[in-house]
């Protein structure tokens, strides 16, 4: 499941959120850093953040990738995708083919809209200016969103 959204919107911290609630499942991450800004096992930065919640990580970065696991991987793990693994969160990446969540706060960008198959936002948000194909989630409300990933969720093998 893929998480699209401004700076700033939540997504890292509702991806922390559902990484908290799957702690008996094994849940990997994938993080877009396009412009290389990541700062890796600084306390309270995302990478930190989400290894601390009991994910697995890997930044991709625009001139190199960071990969960090709770235990030690061959390559051939690395490269069939982090399997064996209960769900996989992709932060950014927005023109891949997943299915995929918008988070909204403070402002809609209209321009994710392409992009998605729902969207989480709060009470910020005019639910009116979302278009009626695009399923309506509550930013503030973690179970909520992991039951329409469940739901919605395409497994890959």
């Amino acid at each position: 499941m893929a998480f699209t959204g401004n700076s700033n919107s939540g997504k890292t911290t509702l991806i922390e959120k559902l990484t908290l609630l799957l702690k008996d499942k094994k849940v990997s991450i994938i993080k877009h850093d396009p412009k290389d800004k990541a700062k890796l096992d600084k306390e309270g930065k995302d990478s930190a953040r989400f290894y601390k919640a009991g994910a697995n990580v890997a930044i991709l970065g625009a001139t190199q990738t960071y990969l960090r696991f709770h235990e030690s991987l061959k390559i051939e793990s690395i490269i069939n995708n982090f399997k064996p693994c209960d769900y996989v969160f992709i932060e950014g990446l927005k023109e891949l083919p997943f299915q995929r969540i918008c988070i909204a706060r403070d402002m809609l960008d209209s321009r994710f809209f392409d992009y998605i198959q729902a969207i989480a936002i709060d009470e910020t948000i005019d639910k009116n200016e979302i278009p009626h194909d695009i399923e309506i989630l509550n930013l503030n409300n973690p179970q909520e969103i992991l039951k329409w990933i469940d739901e919605n969720i395409k497994d890959y093998q």
